[in-house]
Parts: C-alpha cells; structure tokens; sequence
C-alpha cells in the first residue's frame, strides 16, 4: 500500500509495477528523480497494457506478412485466411 509521501522508494517504485532497470531508465530520461505524478505517468505508459512489454516478445513470433495474412497487426484484430474460404481472427487485449 502507498502512504502519502513525497519520497520515492523501491517499495514505490515496485508498487507501480516498474523493475529497477526500468525506473533507472526513467532517472536518465528525466536527469532527476520524479515525483509520485510522473512516476505513475511513466507506470501506465509502460504497463503491459499499454506496451505490451511481456507479450512483445510472443507477438514477434507470429507471421505479419504471408499469403494466408489477410490484414496485420495494427490498431484492429489480425485476420488469417485458414482456407476453405474461411479465417479466423486474432484479437489481443491485456
């Protein structure tokens, strides 16, 4: 649980869902340490909802452009043509 405070500990840092290397990352973007806001900030934008960052890896493994592809990744599902005139779509949401 988060108390009230303006310091930002590992405990903060972990309840925000950041690794280590990931919050030293932020210090070097930021060249200072940041506050509660801009810790979350960067905690949403880096969260698996929003990069995908433990799925990124498995979603690179699936063909993008081929024959049987019939619309790619992008912002809706992925549609693959499984013949017989039908196909199946892929829809990922985390």
């Amino acid at each position: 649980m988060i108390t009230q405070t303006s310091e930002i500990t590992p405990e903060v840092v972990e309840a925000h869902g950041l690794s280590r290397e990931e919050y030293e990352h932020v210090l070097h973007a930021l060249g200072r340490e940041p506050n509660l806001v801009e810790l979350g900030i960067f905690s949403v934008m880096w969260s698996e909802h929003c990069s995908y960052k433990s799925s990124r890896l498995h979603l690179k493994k699936l063909p993008t452009e081929a024959p049987w592809v019939i619309c790619g990744p992008g912002e809706n599902a992925g549609v693959i043509d499984i013949g017989d005139g039908q196909a199946a779509i892929f829809k990922m949401e985390s």
